[in-house]
């Protein structure tokens, strides 16, 4: 496969960032691999040789690249500036992320200060692992500074800047920034609340620690790669000669003239929401936190994405398309690399965990084969084995076991590998079920890897052992706001029976045979939903199976909490032994040879209400008894439950657990002690008690803009995610097609309410309306449809949740006497509600007559084939009072639902809803002048749109009250 660029300097030039691989020791550099970045964000080959011109003498170097940041106006490079190592599989490193750095692309200045500030951080960090010091304070070193801590003090900066290396002064051009003045110094509208997000110390190493962030405490006993020494020289000693390995490019004469000052598009500027630019610190805390948490993986050779068996060593492609796409979390940010082919500096990574271990067999007696463990070699020794002996070229270095093998020992190497799925990805309470694309929330693959520490196939097999776990696979959601919520299902069974047999469909076309342990209450809260998981099961078997040709769905219902009550979690073994016969019959991948001779043909499918706690302890028992068999039938017999040596299986796999649980619901795993020590003990029960608190608190502050955040950095959702996140303090389910859910809705009701054939159905529109009739604005609005036919309007209200028309209301056209158009405004507490182009709708006003059933309520089921079954469906009838009643229906446009893929924009607000009051008025005036049998309507008669603010920006303050804005101040206090 192509190579990967595996170190690279950036600098800043005055028409963009330069991206130059690093060369090794004593080589010239590699000027024609070389890119440029210009501040527009464009990404291109370097074309010309500049290096003896003037340059920038700061430079930074990284490791990769992952990808472009495109918030508002504004855009940031993400690169990594530390990693460490954390296995080696078959020689080829793989790297845990442990820092970044977010570097502006809004000016050389700019640039300039955040590349100083990173390694000026990379410089302290390094002396002081040298030194084997733990800083006690947090607020300077607890993770590396990006952009926004650079140019924190950039008011103060002199008008020079110190190279942190060569202490070179150079001097700086002086010009006023809008990064510093907007983003550090005003600190949005948020005051004293974003110095918490926006300085280190809102958060101290313990809050860190808890919620799975790595603290600078947990980094010091780690390894990171050796203090960055800066290759540049003085300015009397800079080289001109071919082989100067830092002298940077200034500008092409072979390319486009360089962007002049006026040109680069400055921070915050340009045609943006302003509620997003308001939350552009946040957004770039969040970021960097979020990259930093340890939970990122990479490697410049191996495929981390596929199973071992699964891999394509001789493959002419470059690594990102090698990658599996569900695992591929950079994917959306590194794109604008891919696009314009500079695939050598597409790094891609995964999301999850990657653990190794070294271990020996020491045999004992030859006839029994009994072995005992040495226990002393460790991922951590190899890893510090390979750092200090590659020095600069450890990437280069095949991490070879030390050859301390005896004839009555064997060293082996455990590798666990676990990967995320990007499809409906995202935090506890957001994401849970299933989706309509039929991806679960929190699936994860989980592989167990035995080798020698050789990985010499044709010596000793290599085995890989594969697990998966998900939610289980139906529409269902829980409120973040009880310890103990209530399981809420929702859609129509057949909506439900679709997007399971889809999720088991493709997990099947991935593994295999499929086999569900369900490890939920079968009392209680859980109940409900284990009854459906269940019943679901049930059907798709006797619909034909999986396949549809009599591929059944292997399932089991194991109460874990009544099984193992009173902390007697080693009775999960029951679990194991009815597993037994799926296992040994599925098997494992064995390679030898370097050829695959047996492939696993199933996997356990695991899931609990989370899929994290005591999922956890179910794959751990089936991973031990796996890697038990295994080893017997390598004639070597190993007891990982009993033997106290074998200390470091339990570790391994609580790590993964841990860092599972971290990702989804932001604190380590409950249930601990036990998957560590094989024992549940009553200090195990306190520790999870205030996990359990922890996370409750992460439910309603923290997870909501973490998961805009994820959505937007998946490509899920625009920036405008951040501006109705800013409103609402809420995040929608990106992962739902809202304009599937509302196309579907407008053809359930049509086929509903619309009882006359001979009647034709014109238009549909799903809108926001008031809670009630009559009223322009009411405490809660819902979304609803609205019908257009020949003949009439239909208003219908919905219980979206079991896709049946709550009550509908049929409008005879005739009817209908006018149409107010104009500024909805129906609330003021946040800058997009008070917004009058994004806050429009209009008000139908119309007329009943005595004796006119007016509302009609079903109670049934909704199916779209059953129209029959609506007609004679038990409904209340309204009758008025003598004469004619004056009524009014108000309805509001729904923001645009976009992804950043769609290739036509969405119609905005003001758009839909002047569409929608054209279509009634041209059809209205038609069914008028058919009435009347004139070839015209009598233009006084005519209806027409009248252009009002329905409610005014004005009119909205004065009717909001006080504990409503005290309210909302409160919500924004906990979250910024």
């Amino acid at each position: 496969m192509p190579g990967l660029v595996r170190k690279l300097l950036i600098f800043a030039a005055v028409d963009g960032l330069i991206l130059q691989p690093a060369p090794p020791r004593n080589h010239p550099p590699a000027t024609q691999q070389a890119i440029k970045i210009d501040y527009k964000g464009n990404v291109g080959p370097l074309l010309k040789d500049r290096r003896t011109e003037d340059t920038a003498p700061v430079s930074l170097e990284c490791h990769g690249i992952l990808g472009l940041l495109k918030v508002a106006s504004s855009i940031f490079l993400i690169s990594v500036s530390a990693r460490e190592q954390v296995a080696q599989i078959r020689g080829k490193p793989v790297y845990k992320i442990t820092a970044i750095a977010l570097i502006p692309l809004a000016s050389q200045a700019d640039a300039d200060k955040a590349i100083v500030a990173t390694k000026a951080h990379i410089q302290r960090h390094n002396k002081a692992q040298a030194a084997d010091i733990e800083e006690s304070d947090s607020e300077s070193d607890e993770y590396a500074p990006s952009v926004t801590e650079s140019l924190e003090e950039e008011s103060a900066a002199p008008p020079t800047t110190e190279d942190p290396v060569t202490r070179q002064q150079r001097p700086v051009q002086e010009r006023s920034t809008s990064v510093a003045e907007d983003v550090m110094q005003r600190k949005g509208v948020y005051g004293r609340f974003a110095d918490k997000w926006f300085s280190t110390k809102g958060w101290n190493a313990d809050s860190r620690r808890l919620q799975g962030i790595t603290s600078e405490e947990d980094l010091a006993a780690k390894n990171v790669p050796k203090n960055v020494e800066s290759s540049v020289p003085k300015e009397e000693e800079r080289p001109t000669s071919e082989a100067d390995p830092v002298a940077l490019p200034v500008a092409d004469k072979d390319v486009p003239a360089p962007v002049s000052p006026e040109e680069i598009p400055k921070i915050l500027e340009g045609k943006t929401d302003s509620a997003t630019s308001t939350l552009l610190p946040k957004i770039l805390r969040t970021a960097h936190i979020y990259f930093t948490s340890g939970n990122f993986f990479y490697s410049y050779d191996y495929d981390l994405t596929h199973g071992i068996g699964s891999q394509q060593p001789n493959s002419s492609l470059p690594l990102f398309k090698q990658f599996d796409p569900l695992y591929f979390w950079n994917q959306h940010l590194i794109s604008p690399f891919i696009e314009s082919g500079q695939h050598s500096f597409v790094l891609p990574v995964i999301q999850g965990f990657v653990g190794q271990r070294a271990f020996s067999l020491k045999v004992l007696d030859s006839q029994s084969n009994s072995a005992i463990i040495d226990p002393h070699s460790t991922t951590d020794d190899i890893a510090l084995q390979s750092l200090r002996a590659g020095g600069a070229k450890e990437e280069e270095t095949n991490v070879e076991a030390s050859s301390t093998e005896s004839p009555s020992s064997k060293d082996f190497l455990l590798t666990l590998i676990s990967r995320r799925s990007v499809k409906r990805a995202g935090l506890r309470y957001l994401r849970r079920g299933i989706d309509d694309e039929g991806s679960a929330a929190n699936s994860v693959e989980t592989e167990q890897i035995l080798s020698t520490q050789t990985w010499d196939s044709s010596v000793d097999k290599i085995i890989s052992f594969t697990q998966y776990r998900g939610s289980i696979p139906l529409f269902f959601s829980q409120s973040p706001y009880s310890l103990k919520p209530q399981v809420m299902m929702w859609g129509s069974p057949d909506t439900n029976a679709k997007a399971f047999k889809r999720h088991f469909t493709d997990l099947a076309s991935r593994y295999g045979s499929i086999y569900c342990t369900s490890l939920v209450d079968k009392h209680g809260t859980e109940a409900k939903i284990g009854e459906a998981y269940e019943k679901n099961a049930r059907e798709l078997n006797a619909h034909g199976g999986i396949d549809g040709k009599g591929k059944e769905l292997g399932f089991e219902w194991f109460d874990f909490h009544n099984v193992c009550r009173g902390m007697h979690f080693e009775n999960v073994s029951r679990l194991i032994d009815s597993l037994g016969p799926f296992l040994r019959s599925t098997g494992w991948t064995e390679i030898s040879n370097d050829q695959v001779t047996h492939k696993q043909s199933g996997i356990l499918r695991t899931n609990c209400m989370d899929c994290l706690d005591r999922t956890n302890v179910v794959q751990s028992a089936c991973a031990r008894t796996a890697l038990e068999e295994q080893l017997s039938a390598g004639s070597f017999s190993i007891d990982l439950q009993n033997d106290p040596t074998t200390s470091w299986f339990n570790t391994l796999w609580a790590d993964n657990g841990d860092a599972i649980s971290r990702q989804y619901a932001g604190t380590a795993a409950l249930k601990g002690d036990f998957t560590r020590t094989r024992k549940r003990q009553i200090t195990g029960a306190l520790t999870d008690f205030g996990l359990t608190l922890t996370r409750y608190y992460n439910n309603i502050v923290n997870d909501y803009f973490a998961q805009a955040l994820i959505d937007f950095m998946l490509g899920r959702a625009t920036d405008s995610i951040f501006a109705e996140f800013e409103a609402d303090m809420k995040s929608s389910d990106y992962f739902i097609d809202l304009r599937k859910v509302r196309q579907a809705a407008i053809e359930r009701s049509a086929g509903i309410v619309i009882e006359d054939k001979d009647e034709d159905l014109l238009h549909g529109w799903t809108l926001s309306a008031p809670s009630s009739a009559n009223q322009l604005k009411t405490a809660t609005f819902e979304e609803a449809v609205l019908l257009l036919t020949d003949k009439a309007l239909y208003f219908c209200r919905l219980d979206w949740g079991t896709e049946k028309v709550r009550e509908f209301e049929r409008i005879e056209l005739e009817h209908v006497e006018g149409i107010v158009r104009g500024v909805y405004i129906t609330s003021t507490l946040a800058q997009r509600h008070m917004d009058e182009d994004k806050n429009v709708g209009f008000v139908l006003r119309y007329r009943i007559e005595q004796g006119t059933d007016l509302v009609r309520r079903n109670t049934r089921s909704l199916d779209s084939s059953a129209s029959e079954e609506s007609q004679n469906a038990e409904s209340a009838k309204i009758r008025q009072e003598k004469g004619e009643e004056k009524r009014f229906l108000a309805f509001k446009g729904l923001p645009p639902r976009t992804t950043p893929g769609d290739n036509n924009e969405a119609e905005t607000e003001k758009e839909v809803v002047g569409s929608v009051c054209e279509e009634i008025v041209k059809v209205v005036n038609k069914v008028k002048t058919l009435d009347r049998g004139e070839e015209s309507v009598d233009r006084r008669s005519e209806l027409k749109v009248k252009e009002k603010d329905i409610i005014s920006v004005a009119d909205a303050k004065k009717s909001t009250g006080y504990l409503e804005q005290i309210g909302y101040s409160l919500k924004k206090m906990v979250w910024a």
